[in-house]
């Protein structure tokens, strides 16, 4: 694979050289005037030759060009426009800073950075958020959360009441791959759900990928969110914060050597256990329950063409129940990047990234006293090329290297007390491979392609046990026999292809057709049997009982803009095949169970659907609107009889409205409803007794469904005058918001559960659990 990749870019290279021989190549970076930091798909445009280029996720751009005079315009939403006359003899670097709008509308932004974009761009299935889009938002707890903005696009569905987990297009919430600064964080909750490891003012960059997956990314079936965290400002020191209810944050930014070097830091802690003591309960007084995490990122411009990145995320939950229990959860992550222009159109990146996350439980001390601590671990080397060969072609390619460490679990005996004797899982440990290469090419006006490959592999790596399980009994997998692997051994070899293709035809300057198709496959799985991603959720590798889930999606879409780009409307079909779903059985035993690859049942999975979204993002009234039709299904052989079941996730039915007004220049509201079908769940239909014991009957697997689920918030934010009395604009600034979570009080079902009839022996009840009624926030945001 590696000499077809070469072969390749070679090929392309050459045909091409002999066409652009006598062009001259314009490149450099689009940054903000303000702070130094690069712009992310900044456009750069020829006018004559109605062409051009978007910069990189670094900033940089390049372009060839006949030597000629041209008038070059250089344009991102959110800042004035910079246009220009250049007469180009030769080849040569040029920055371009752009400065903020001054009288900027901070509209919800969910768009590329050309007001057409929408229509010309080879993207389908992605959606960009920009953090003004993320503050105007209704927040639960007054805590801005880029996850729950996620959860209101179309074809993402949230999981459930309080919780900030997403389903995308049929996938589970483990088939999401989630990226800070490139290192996977494999759990991104707070406070089980609530809240996720995203501090809002730390962020620079969010983009999803629901279809239409470049190359570059895999590991996952169903979608890439991709953040990246800001450089920090080289210009001049700077800060931002927020006070909220339960919860307080702060960011400083600044110059190391001016225009050189920056650095930023950001802290976040929630308080609401500090008034615990306070309380009359005396197991209240000695809970605890409370996160802090923590983002810094540094930058060094070494000179023109190259530079490091380092970058690093620390985040903590603890939660005690007075003095009986107690757990403790977090991600780390830490990111090494250097940049290096091999020339006016090579591009190179090489990133070595760091990511654990890790779950301790236990009780403290007592006959009882235990501590349990599991995990998981990587390591990544990752090195990417970008070469802007001519105005028609950009080529990607490189590859990755992660080393994984699964550690399941081990629980130790505290204290001389204990009559606890222990337990523990052994670690496993995998390598994981991809080779990448794709080019972005634009045939003519009216067609543009991007077409891709990706070659992966995956390696079980000794010490291993593995199991030889008896398969006769579909309810009952028994170990019959084992095979050890030793100390580095290399065994259990996985291969996949994971062809990738986009097309966009454009219909004219307001509407264009595009199909997308894309293979993904992943290695690593986890077991769970709820509806979110939690702390007690155990990461797992393909072995030789475990094959790599695959997944071959297919979409086609029709994007039309109106009324001269400011109104967006799309509509997207897709389906998604997958094979080698992973589901468990009945009354499944996943914790501390060295034989809990018995517990699995493998079969396939299908799910297709249709997403409609209209949004407008221009004048002092902007929002969108989103539904999404979309099935899932679930054939595995031992479960519901073989029969075709909804997956736990399946809602037939979602819709979002999103609403934004600005009263005045200061003054903004926002509103916000969601409705979606409830879950589906399986759940007891009848009794029967039997020797004087009863037993309930169940449905066949998730044929109840719980109630429909719709909330609306609201916003109010207040920006205290940003300039004085003589015009000049004021260092400190600041802002007062007043978010209202689910205002007209609804009772949304976290679950449903039954029990017996108080008195009345052959009776049941079902029983309604919710977690939030109206909750009101304030929160005072400032920055200087």
């Amino acid at each position: 694979m590696g000499k077809f990749i070469i072969l390749f870019v070679l090929t392309i290279f050459f045909v091409n050289t002999s066409i652009s021989q006598n062009y001259i190549t314009l490149s450099g970076f689009i940054k903000d005037a303000s702070t130094g930091e690069e712009l992310i798909g900044a456009t750069i445009y020829v006018d004559e030759l109605k062409t051009g280029s978007v910069t990189n996720a670094y900033g940089f751009y390049s372009i060839s060009l006949s030597p000629n005079k041209y008038n070059i315009k250089i344009s991102y939403i959110g800042y004035q426009a910079q246009t220009l006359e250049l007469n180009l003899t030769k080849t040569f670097r040029k920055n371009f800073e752009l400065i903020s709008q001054d009288n900027e509308i901070e509209e919800i932004k969910i768009s590329a950075n050309k007001k057409d974009e929408n229509v010309s761009s080879l993207d389908m299935s992605v959606n960009k958020l920009q953090m003004k889009t993320i503050m105007k938002i209704p927040a639960l707890m007054g805590e801005v959360d880029v996850l729950r903005t996620i959860q209101m696009l179309p074809g993402v569905q949230t999981v459930g009441e309080g919780s900030i987990g997403f389903y995308v297009r049929g996938g589970g919430a483990d088939e999401n791959l989630i990226l800070l600064d490139e290192a996977t964080v494999y759990n991104a909750s707070h406070l089980g759900g609530l809240f996720s490891v995203f501090n809002q003012d730390v962020l620079k960059d969010v983009k999803l990928y629901k279809g239409g997956i470049p190359s570059v990314y895999g590991g996952r079936l169903s979608s890439i969110l991709e953040i990246r965290m800001k450089e920090g400002n080289n210009k001049k020191f700077s800060a931002q914060g927020g006070i909220g209810l339960i919860s307080s944050r702060l960011t400083i930014e600044t110059p190391i050597i001016k225009d050189k070097a920056a650095f930023v830091f950001s802290g976040r802690r929630t308080y609401a256990d500090l008034f615990f003591p306070l309380l009359g309960d005396s197991v209240i007084k000695k809970s605890k329950a409370f996160f802090y995490d923590f983002n810094a990122k540094a930058n060094y411009e070494i000179n023109e063409n190259n530079r490091i990145f380092v970058s690093g995320y620390f985040g903590k939950d603890v939660i005690q129940f007075g003095e009986s229990m107690r757990m403790s959860y977090g991600n780390e992550t830490f990111t090494l990047r250097y940049n290096h222009l091999f020339s006016s159109k090579l591009f190179a990146n090489v990133s070595l990234i760091y990511s654990k996350f890790n779950y301790g439980m236990g009780i403290p001390d007592g006959v009882t006293g235990f501590d349990w601590q599991s995990g998981i671990y990587d390591i990544s080397l990752k090195n990417d090329y970008t070469l802007f060969l001519n105005t028609k072609n950009t080529i990607k390619f490189g590859l990755q290297i992660t080393h994984h460490t699964f550690r399941p679990g081990e629980a130790k005996p505290i204290g001389e007390e204990s009559i606890f004797s222990g337990i523990k899982t052994d670690d496993s440990f995998a390598a994981e491979y991809g080779l990448f290469i794709e080019n972005d090419q634009k045939i003519n006006d009216k067609i543009s392609l991007r077409y891709g490959l990706r070659l992966s592999a995956f390696q079980n790596i000794g010490p291993y046990t593995n199991y030889i399980y008896d398969k006769s009994n579909s309810k009952e997998y028994i170990p019959i026999d084992s095979l050890n692997y030793r100390n580095n051994d290399f065994f259990n070899t996985f291969y996949g292809i994971e062809p990738r293709f986009s097309l966009n035809f454009q219909i004219n300057d307001k509407s264009s057709m595009k199909l997308s198709y894309n293979r993904m496959v992943q290695y690593i799985h986890l077991t769970t049997n709820t509806m979110t991603i939690t702390p007690l959720d155990m990461w797992f590798p393909s072995s030789p009982n475990v094959k790599p889930q695959l997944a071959d999606q297919y979409a086609l879409g029709y994007f039309r803009n109106f009324l001269k780009n400011s109104l967006e409307a799309s509509v997207e079909v897709y389906y998604k095949n997958m094979q080698n779903a992973i589901d468990f059985k009945d009354h499944a035993q996943l914790l501390l169970n060295k034989y809990f690859e018995g517990e699995l049942r493998v079969g396939n999975s299908y799910s297709y659907g249709a997403e409609f979204m209209i949004k407008k993002q221009a004048g002092k009234f902007t929002g969108w609107l989103s539904y999404t039709y979309s099935r899932v299904f679930r054939e595995i052989p031992e479960i519901n009889d073989g029969n075709p079941y909804p997956a736990n996730y399946d809602k037939p039915n979602d819709i979002s409205l999103i609403l934004s007004y600005d009263i005045i220049d200061n003054l903004n509201i926002s509103l916000s409803w969601f409705y979606s079908t409830g879950a589906p769940r399986t759940m007891p239909t009848g009794r029967f007794e039997y020797e004087g014991m009863i037993s309930p009957v169940y449905s066949d697997r998730n044929s109840v469904r719980l109630p429909d689920y719709h909330r609306m918030d609201f916003a109010c934010t207040y920006d205290f005058k940003k300039t004085k009395r003589n015009g000049e604009a004021k260092k400190f600034n600041s802002s007062l918001n007043l978010s209202i979570y689910n205002l007209y009080n609804r009772h949304n079902a976290y679950s449903i559960t039954f029990r017996q009839v108080e008195g009345q022996q052959y009776d049941t009840e079902a029983v309604k659990t919710y977690l939030f009624k109206l909750f009101p926030s304030l929160t005072y945001n400032f920055n200087f």
